[in-house]
């Protein structure tokens, strides 16, 4: 996972690829590249639950954002990503940042399968995922549409 192309990107982008739930929970692509990807989603009291600990839907969103990003590693731009399923198994709370990473399986022709694992900034485990994925090839916005 050594890509840097996509260093700095701009709230609501995630690996290059504007996306508006990225935006809502503050996502942070950290690395993208060889069937991985790392995402990382900083602590806010908005997704929180009523302990102050992450949500757990929250922790959600991230792995589906992390694992899709890892089965799209080999081209990120070139493929959107559709849910099919997502399992998410909770193991320990979190009250900080959330750091998942995510590694591609199996990549087919269209259906793809990943999981992945959500730790605290101390490498605590607090999560694992597992998912499956159908990769869509993405088309060039018409002049009418308007992407963040």
């Amino acid at each position: 996972m050594s890509d840097t192309a996509f260093v700095n990107e701009p709230p609501g982008v995630l690996f290059g690829l504007p996306m508006p739930m990225a935006r809502a929970f503050a996502l942070r692509g950290e690395a993208i590249g060889d069937e991985h990807a790392r995402v990382r989603m900083p602590y806010s009291a908005d997704h929180t639950n009523s302990r102050g600990d992450v949500h757990g839907g929250a922790i959600a969103v991230l792995f589906d954002c992390a694992l899709s990003s890892a089965v799209r590693s080999h081209a990120p731009t070139t493929f959107g990503v559709v849910t099919v399923d997502i399992t998410v198994h909770y193991t320990a709370p979190c009250a900080g940042d959330v750091i998942a990473t995510a590694v591609c399986e199996r990549r087919g022709r269209a259906m793809c399968f990943a999981r992945g694992e959500a730790r605290n900034a101390d490498g605590e485990l607090l999560a694992l995922a597992t998912g499956t994925f159908k990769l869509v090839p993405r088309t060039a916005p018409s002049s009418s549409e308007s992407t963040p």
